[in-house]
């Protein structure tokens, strides 16, 4: 019998400078992101920081996830003149990612965009971000948690209709929270497709595509069964 063959997830890295791991630049990578894509039926393969190469990997891959990473998207690319004193940057590591969106979604090809990837998808798609959510949203709830990130910290409610309503089957969900950024504007495209109690956007999409979808929390962590709903659908898309 013939194994099936796993559609290729495409998979970005964080980078750290030298320190810590080793004494040169080195990649990161949670081990459950490619747990739980290889637990849902993808083959997860990681993607190094070259723009130029992204065509060649877009070549080879069936499906794209955005990883998140305790760095922001340079408020530079989303038409912001100033930059919060929080705001940190990784700018080829976002010069990578945006060349693999922006050519993923020239082919249709599924992305999911996780937490930051969530911000960075937005920023491809025309949208503009909050950069620091404390002073920025009044009353607004603790969304970088102090319990463990394996454990829920919030609900968000999913908009009826959109495509993550359909993949989840539930009008809410329980998540974790990692964020000091969120979406401001969605943009001309894009749809907001979660919110949490606090009114900060914690999903988008955009029907354009047949998969482009971004989620402010961590599925991979596998806290509530939407997330692997989430995850099953990304390798359904893919051809899984």
């Amino acid at each position: 019998m013939t194994a099936r063959i796993r559609p290729l997830i495409g998979v970005t890295l964080d980078a750290e400078p030298p320190g810590g791991y080793s004494k040169y630049p080195w990649y990161t990578l949670r081990a459950n992101y490619a747990e739980a894509i290889a637990a849902s039926g993808g083959l997860p393969v990681a993607l190094p920081h070259d723009p130029g190469l992204a065509p060649n990997y877009l070549d080879r891959i069936d499906a794209l996830v955005v990883t998140g990473g305790a760095f922001d998207v340079d408020p530079a690319l989303y038409g912001d003149a100033e930059r919060h004193a929080t705001v940190t940057l990784k700018e080829t590591r976002t010069a990578s990612e945006l060349a693999l969106v922006r050519g993923a979604l020239a082919r249709d090809m599924p992305v999911l965009g996780i937490c930051g990837g969530e911000q960075l998808l937005i920023v491809a798609l025309g949208g503009s971000l909050v950069q620091h959510i404390p002073d920025s949203v009044p009353d607004a709830m603790e969304h970088e948690q102090r319990n463990p990130r394996d454990q829920p910290s919030h609900a968000v409610e999913i908009v009826p209709g959109t495509l993550l309503h359909r993949i989840v089957r539930a009008p809410t969900m329980q998540v974790n929270s990692a964020h000091h950024q969120a979406v401001r504007d969605a943009g001309r495209w894009a749809t907001v497709n979660a919110t949490a109690p606090d009114g900060v956007i914690e999903g988008i999409e955009d029907s354009r595509y047949g998969f482009c979808l971004g989620v402010q929390w961590h599925p991979e962590f596998l806290i509530d069964s939407g997330d692997k709903r989430i995850l099953d659908a990304l390798v359904a898309a893919a051809g899984g």
